[in-house]
Protein backbone atom coordinates (compact mmCIF):
# COMPACT_ATOMS: atom_id res chain seq x y z
CA UNK A 1 0.00 0.00 0.00
CA UNK A 2 0.95 3.59 -0.35
CA UNK A 3 1.55 5.97 2.52
CA UNK A 4 -2.06 6.91 3.55
CA UNK A 5 -2.43 10.52 4.88
CA UNK A 6 -4.28 10.18 8.36
CA UNK A 7 -5.51 12.36 11.62
CA UNK A 8 -5.71 12.17 15.46
CA UNK A 9 -6.11 14.06 18.07
CA UNK A 10 -2.45 13.71 20.37
CA UNK A 11 -2.22 13.56 24.24
CA UNK A 12 0.59 16.36 24.74
CA UNK A 13 0.57 16.98 28.24
CA UNK A 14 -1.69 16.50 31.14
CA UNK A 15 -4.59 18.80 31.98
CA UNK A 16 -3.96 20.30 28.35
CA UNK A 17 -6.48 19.90 25.29
CA UNK A 18 -6.05 16.97 22.77
CA UNK A 19 -4.19 18.37 19.96
CA UNK A 20 -5.54 17.63 16.45
CA UNK A 21 -2.96 16.55 14.04
CA UNK A 22 -2.36 14.76 10.52
CA UNK A 23 0.27 11.76 10.35
CA UNK A 24 1.79 9.10 7.75
CA UNK A 25 0.39 5.40 7.83
CA UNK A 26 3.47 3.71 6.54
CA UNK A 27 3.57 0.10 4.74
CA UNK A 28 2.59 -2.72 7.62
CA UNK A 29 5.08 -4.78 8.57
CA UNK A 30 4.76 -8.82 7.86
CA UNK A 31 2.49 -9.04 11.14
CA UNK A 32 0.21 -6.28 11.33
CA UNK A 33 -2.64 -4.36 9.89
CA UNK A 34 -4.18 -1.40 9.13
CA UNK A 35 -7.35 -0.63 10.39
CA UNK A 36 -9.85 2.62 9.10
CA UNK A 37 -11.18 3.11 12.32
CA UNK A 38 -14.59 3.12 12.97
CA UNK A 39 -15.00 3.76 16.59
CA UNK A 40 -13.49 4.02 19.55
CA UNK A 41 -14.86 4.22 23.19
CA UNK A 42 -13.45 6.95 26.05
CA UNK A 43 -12.69 5.25 28.98
CA UNK A 44 -12.08 5.79 32.80
CA UNK A 45 -8.24 5.09 32.22
CA UNK A 46 -7.97 7.68 28.95
CA UNK A 47 -9.26 10.30 31.54
CA UNK A 48 -7.23 9.25 34.06
CA UNK A 49 -4.28 9.68 31.47
CA UNK A 50 -5.65 13.20 30.69
CA UNK A 51 -5.86 14.27 34.13
CA UNK A 52 -2.44 12.78 35.12
CA UNK A 53 -3.78 10.02 37.76
CA UNK A 54 -1.94 7.72 35.89
CA UNK A 55 1.05 7.60 33.20
CA UNK A 56 1.02 6.38 29.76
CA UNK A 57 4.13 3.68 28.86
CA UNK A 58 4.76 5.52 25.54
CA UNK A 59 6.23 8.88 25.70
CA UNK A 60 4.30 11.95 24.58
CA UNK A 61 2.63 13.08 22.43
CA UNK A 62 0.42 10.13 21.96
CA UNK A 63 -2.96 9.21 20.32
CA UNK A 64 -5.12 8.09 23.41
CA UNK A 65 -8.34 5.35 23.18
CA UNK A 66 -8.57 1.43 23.02
CA UNK A 67 -11.38 0.66 22.94
CA UNK A 68 -11.38 0.71 19.13
CA UNK A 69 -13.49 -1.15 16.13
CA UNK A 70 -13.16 -0.76 12.13
CA UNK A 71 -12.60 -2.45 9.08
CA UNK A 72 -8.91 -3.44 7.44
CA UNK A 73 -7.92 -1.85 5.07
CA UNK A 74 -4.21 -3.04 4.57
CA UNK A 75 -2.40 -6.40 6.12
CA UNK A 76 1.03 -7.57 5.89
CA UNK A 77 1.95 -10.84 4.55
CA UNK A 78 1.96 -12.78 6.99
CA UNK A 79 -2.35 -11.95 7.99
CA UNK A 80 -3.61 -10.86 4.55
CA UNK A 81 -6.47 -12.39 4.61
CA UNK A 82 -7.63 -9.97 7.41
CA UNK A 83 -8.13 -7.69 4.69
CA UNK A 84 -11.66 -6.29 4.14
CA UNK A 85 -12.74 -7.47 7.69
CA UNK A 86 -14.31 -5.56 10.12
CA UNK A 87 -13.03 -6.11 13.73
CA UNK A 88 -12.95 -5.25 17.33
CA UNK A 89 -8.95 -5.00 18.50
CA UNK A 90 -8.81 -6.61 22.28
CA UNK A 91 -7.60 -3.54 24.53
CA UNK A 92 -4.85 -5.78 25.62
CA UNK A 93 -2.32 -7.59 22.46
CA UNK A 94 -0.71 -10.52 23.98
CA UNK A 95 2.75 -11.47 22.29
CA UNK A 96 1.47 -15.61 22.35
CA UNK A 97 4.75 -16.75 22.63
CA UNK A 98 5.77 -16.11 27.44
CA UNK A 99 5.35 -17.99 29.84
CA UNK A 100 2.05 -16.37 30.98
CA UNK A 101 0.35 -16.48 28.00
CA UNK A 102 1.38 -20.49 27.21
CA UNK A 103 -0.32 -20.99 30.96
CA UNK A 104 -3.73 -19.14 30.44
CA UNK A 105 -2.95 -15.05 31.61
CA UNK A 106 -2.20 -13.75 28.29
CA UNK A 107 -4.08 -10.99 29.72
CA UNK A 108 -1.01 -9.91 31.63
CA UNK A 109 1.54 -11.22 29.21
CA UNK A 110 4.70 -8.81 30.26
CA UNK A 111 5.18 -8.14 26.59
CA UNK A 112 1.93 -6.75 26.02
CA UNK A 113 0.98 -4.02 23.88
CA UNK A 114 -2.18 -1.45 24.56
CA UNK A 115 -3.31 1.04 22.30
CA UNK A 116 -3.14 4.36 23.34
CA UNK A 117 -0.74 3.71 25.82
CA UNK A 118 2.07 1.15 24.81
CA UNK A 119 1.79 2.86 21.00
CA UNK A 120 -0.37 5.37 19.36
CA UNK A 121 -4.27 4.15 19.76
CA UNK A 122 -8.09 5.32 18.38
CA UNK A 123 -8.53 9.05 18.69
CA UNK A 124 -7.73 8.90 15.18
CA UNK A 125 -9.01 7.78 11.36
CA UNK A 126 -6.82 5.00 11.52
CA UNK A 127 -4.24 3.00 13.61
CA UNK A 128 -1.70 -0.04 13.06
CA UNK A 129 -2.07 -2.96 14.94
CA UNK A 130 -0.45 -6.27 15.70
CA UNK A 131 -3.48 -8.45 13.78
CA UNK A 132 -2.47 -11.94 15.68
CA UNK A 133 -5.18 -11.42 17.89
CA UNK A 134 -8.01 -9.02 16.11
CA UNK A 135 -11.39 -10.52 16.77
CA UNK A 136 -13.44 -10.43 13.52
CA UNK A 137 -16.96 -9.44 13.49
CA UNK A 138 -19.77 -10.86 11.42
CA UNK A 139 -20.47 -8.76 8.18
CA UNK A 140 -24.32 -8.42 9.41
CA UNK A 141 -24.80 -6.96 12.62
CA UNK A 142 -28.38 -6.13 12.38
CA UNK A 143 -28.72 -2.90 13.78
CA UNK A 144 -25.51 -2.63 15.87
CA UNK A 145 -23.35 -0.31 13.89
CA UNK A 146 -19.24 -1.52 13.65
CA UNK A 147 -18.60 1.72 15.41
CA UNK A 148 -20.58 0.72 18.25
CA UNK A 149 -18.79 -2.49 18.76
CA UNK A 150 -15.72 -1.08 19.96
CA UNK A 151 -17.05 -0.91 23.40
CA UNK A 152 -16.62 -4.46 23.40
CA UNK A 153 -12.97 -3.84 23.18
CA UNK A 154 -12.71 -2.93 27.44
CA UNK A 155 -16.39 -2.52 29.20
CA UNK A 156 -17.57 -5.70 28.39
CA UNK A 157 -15.24 -7.92 28.03
CA UNK A 158 -12.84 -6.70 31.04
CA UNK A 159 -15.96 -7.51 33.60
CA UNK A 160 -16.57 -10.72 31.30
CA UNK A 161 -13.17 -12.43 32.17
CA UNK A 162 -14.14 -11.21 35.87
CA UNK A 163 -17.51 -13.01 35.37
CA UNK A 164 -15.64 -16.48 34.20
CA UNK A 165 -13.54 -16.27 36.66
CA UNK A 166 -15.38 -15.67 39.23
CA UNK A 167 -17.61 -19.29 38.69
CA UNK A 168 -20.95 -17.19 39.37
CA UNK A 169 -23.52 -19.94 38.80
CA UNK A 170 -27.29 -19.83 38.64
CA UNK A 171 -29.25 -18.04 41.64
CA UNK A 172 -26.12 -17.30 43.47
CA UNK A 173 -25.49 -13.35 44.86
CA UNK A 174 -23.95 -10.86 42.68
CA UNK A 175 -23.55 -7.18 44.00
CA UNK A 176 -21.59 -4.96 41.53
CA UNK A 177 -20.61 -1.42 43.12
CA UNK A 178 -20.47 1.06 40.27
CA UNK A 179 -23.10 0.73 37.73
CA UNK A 180 -21.26 3.18 35.26
CA UNK A 181 -19.37 2.69 31.88
CA UNK A 182 -17.97 -0.95 32.70
CA UNK A 183 -20.11 -1.60 36.02
CA UNK A 184 -23.74 -1.80 33.65
CA UNK A 185 -22.28 -4.14 31.74
CA UNK A 186 -21.39 -6.24 34.90
CA UNK A 187 -24.67 -6.13 36.16
CA UNK A 188 -26.17 -7.84 32.16
CA UNK A 189 -24.05 -10.44 32.53
CA UNK A 190 -24.20 -11.25 36.52
CA UNK A 191 -27.94 -11.28 35.51
CA UNK A 192 -27.44 -13.48 31.97
CA UNK A 193 -25.52 -15.90 34.10
CA UNK A 194 -29.01 -16.34 36.73
CA UNK A 195 -27.35 -14.53 39.40
CA UNK A 196 -29.74 -12.24 41.30
CA UNK A 197 -28.15 -8.44 40.96
CA UNK A 198 -28.02 -5.45 43.07
CA UNK A 199 -26.41 -2.74 41.48
CA UNK A 200 -24.92 0.02 44.09
CA UNK A 201 -23.96 3.45 42.89
CA UNK A 202 -24.21 6.95 44.14
CA UNK A 203 -26.24 8.43 40.82
CA UNK A 204 -29.91 7.39 41.11
CA UNK A 205 -30.23 7.68 37.05
CA UNK A 206 -27.54 5.01 36.74
CA UNK A 207 -29.15 2.63 39.72
CA UNK A 208 -32.34 2.95 37.63
CA UNK A 209 -30.63 1.89 34.24
CA UNK A 210 -28.90 -1.15 36.08
CA UNK A 211 -32.80 -2.20 37.14
CA UNK A 212 -34.15 -2.02 33.63
CA UNK A 213 -30.75 -3.99 32.33
CA UNK A 214 -31.19 -7.20 34.81
CA UNK A 215 -30.48 -5.92 38.45
CA UNK A 216 -33.00 -6.99 41.08
CA UNK A 217 -32.36 -4.50 43.87
CA UNK A 218 -30.55 -1.38 43.34
CA UNK A 219 -29.37 0.97 46.05
CA UNK A 220 -28.20 4.53 46.00
CA UNK A 221 -24.97 4.66 48.58
CA UNK A 222 -24.62 8.34 48.77
CA UNK A 223 -24.28 9.20 52.02
CA UNK A 224 -24.62 5.85 53.70
CA UNK A 225 -21.76 4.41 55.48
CA UNK A 226 -20.72 0.78 55.33
CA UNK A 227 -22.62 -1.07 58.53
CA UNK A 228 -25.99 0.51 57.38
CA UNK A 229 -25.42 -0.94 53.93
CA UNK A 230 -24.86 -4.61 54.84
CA UNK A 231 -27.27 -3.72 56.73
CA UNK A 232 -29.95 -3.12 53.76
CA UNK A 233 -28.70 -6.03 51.38
CA UNK A 234 -28.77 -8.15 54.40
CA UNK A 235 -32.89 -7.33 54.43
CA UNK A 236 -32.91 -7.92 51.04
CA UNK A 237 -31.14 -11.37 51.09
CA UNK A 238 -33.44 -12.57 53.79
CA UNK A 239 -36.64 -10.84 52.13
CA UNK A 240 -36.06 -12.96 48.69
CA UNK A 241 -34.30 -15.77 50.52
CA UNK A 242 -30.99 -15.59 49.01
CA UNK A 243 -28.39 -17.15 49.86
CA UNK A 244 -26.41 -15.48 53.40
CA UNK A 245 -23.23 -16.69 51.90
CA UNK A 246 -21.01 -17.10 49.21
CA UNK A 247 -21.47 -13.54 48.03
CA UNK A 248 -19.65 -12.34 44.73
CA UNK A 249 -18.88 -9.13 45.11
CA UNK A 250 -17.92 -7.01 41.63
CA UNK A 251 -16.26 -3.63 42.10
CA UNK A 252 -16.30 -1.70 39.01
CA UNK A 253 -16.71 1.61 39.99
CA UNK A 254 -12.67 2.40 40.26
CA UNK A 255 -12.93 4.59 43.60
CA UNK A 256 -11.49 4.04 47.12
CA UNK A 257 -15.11 4.36 48.57
CA UNK A 258 -16.28 1.92 46.03
CA UNK A 259 -13.01 -0.21 46.90
CA UNK A 260 -13.51 -0.04 50.84
CA UNK A 261 -17.37 -0.61 50.93
CA UNK A 262 -16.55 -4.06 48.86
CA UNK A 263 -14.26 -5.28 51.30
CA UNK A 264 -16.92 -4.55 54.24
CA UNK A 265 -19.23 -6.83 52.34
CA UNK A 266 -17.21 -9.82 52.46
CA UNK A 267 -18.22 -12.78 54.53
CA UNK A 268 -17.87 -16.58 54.51
CA UNK A 269 -16.72 -17.84 51.29
CA UNK A 270 -17.33 -14.99 49.15
CA UNK A 271 -15.26 -13.63 46.68
CA UNK A 272 -14.34 -10.24 45.72
CA UNK A 273 -13.16 -8.92 41.92
CA UNK A 274 -11.25 -5.82 41.62
CA UNK A 275 -12.28 -4.65 38.27
CA UNK A 276 -11.69 -0.83 38.89
CA UNK A 277 -8.75 0.99 39.28
CA UNK A 278 -8.06 4.36 41.37
CA UNK A 279 -4.43 5.27 42.50
CA UNK A 280 -5.60 6.25 46.02
CA UNK A 281 -5.15 3.62 48.93
CA UNK A 282 -7.71 1.86 51.26
CA UNK A 283 -6.59 0.67 54.71
CA UNK A 284 -8.01 -3.00 55.19
CA UNK A 285 -7.54 -6.22 57.43
CA UNK A 286 -6.35 -8.95 55.11
CA UNK A 287 -7.19 -11.39 58.14
CA UNK A 288 -10.99 -11.22 57.01
CA UNK A 289 -9.63 -13.13 53.80
CA UNK A 290 -8.39 -16.00 56.30
CA UNK A 291 -11.48 -15.97 58.91
CA UNK A 292 -13.92 -16.16 55.81
CA UNK A 293 -11.94 -18.38 53.72
CA UNK A 294 -13.24 -16.10 51.12
CA UNK A 295 -11.44 -15.01 47.54
CA UNK A 296 -10.11 -11.96 46.00
CA UNK A 297 -8.91 -11.12 42.52
CA UNK A 298 -8.07 -8.24 40.15
CA UNK A 299 -8.66 -8.08 36.85
CA UNK A 300 -6.41 -6.52 34.26
CA UNK A 301 -8.27 -6.41 30.55
CA UNK A 302 -9.32 -9.31 28.65
CA UNK A 303 -7.81 -12.48 27.00
CA UNK A 304 -8.30 -12.15 22.94
CA UNK A 305 -9.96 -15.86 23.21
CA UNK A 306 -12.70 -14.80 25.09
CA UNK A 307 -13.72 -11.73 22.65
CA UNK A 308 -15.44 -13.85 20.30
CA UNK A 309 -18.12 -15.33 22.95
CA UNK A 310 -18.84 -11.82 23.68
CA UNK A 311 -19.09 -10.55 20.48
CA UNK A 312 -21.72 -13.55 19.84
CA UNK A 313 -23.98 -12.11 23.21
CA UNK A 314 -24.14 -9.22 21.79
CA UNK A 315 -25.35 -9.79 18.57
CA UNK A 316 -27.58 -11.86 20.39
CA UNK A 317 -28.67 -9.09 22.39
CA UNK A 318 -28.13 -10.89 25.53
CA UNK A 319 -25.66 -7.91 25.95
CA UNK A 320 -27.84 -4.40 25.37
CA UNK A 321 -24.50 -1.62 24.09
CA UNK A 322 -27.40 0.53 21.75
CA UNK A 323 -28.80 1.53 24.75
CA UNK A 324 -25.81 2.30 27.06
CA UNK A 325 -23.57 4.08 24.33
CA UNK A 326 -23.63 7.18 22.23
CA UNK A 327 -21.84 8.20 19.17
CA UNK A 328 -20.20 12.07 19.04
CA UNK A 329 -17.73 13.28 16.28
CA UNK A 330 -13.57 12.92 17.14
CA UNK A 331 -13.87 16.35 16.23
CA UNK A 332 -15.82 17.05 19.82
CA UNK A 333 -13.35 14.78 22.01
CA UNK A 334 -12.31 18.09 23.84
CA UNK A 335 -15.49 18.89 24.95
CA UNK A 336 -16.78 15.56 25.56
CA UNK A 337 -13.41 15.30 27.80
CA UNK A 338 -14.63 17.94 29.93
CA UNK A 339 -18.26 17.27 30.02
CA UNK A 340 -16.63 13.47 31.24
CA UNK A 341 -14.17 15.37 34.05
CA UNK A 342 -17.44 16.91 35.21
CA UNK A 343 -19.23 13.65 35.34
CA UNK A 344 -21.95 14.67 33.22
CA UNK A 345 -21.94 11.90 30.63
CA UNK A 346 -24.89 9.64 30.97
CA UNK A 347 -23.79 7.10 28.37
CA UNK A 348 -20.29 5.57 27.37
CA UNK A 349 -18.95 8.22 24.74
CA UNK A 350 -17.88 6.29 21.28
CA UNK A 351 -16.25 8.68 18.86
CA UNK A 352 -16.41 8.65 15.38
CA UNK A 353 -13.46 10.08 12.94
Amino acid sequence: MKNTEARGWYFTGVDKPLEKKNFSVKEPQADEAVVAIAGCGLCHTDLGFIGGRVKTNAELPLILGHEISGGVVAAGSAVETFIGKNVVIPAVLPCGECELCKNGRSNVCRSQKMPGNDFNGGFASHITVPARYLCEIPTDLGDVRVSSMSVIADAVTTPYQSLVRSNLRKDDLAIVIGAGGIGIYMVQLAANRGAAVIALDVDEAKIERAKKLGARFGINTSGMDEKALKEKIRTFVKEQRLPKHRWKIFETSGTAAGQSAAFSLLSFAGTIAVVGFTMDKISIRLSNMMAFDADMFGNWGCKPEYYPAVVDKVLKKEINILDTVEERPLDSINEVISLAMQHKLEKRVIFIP
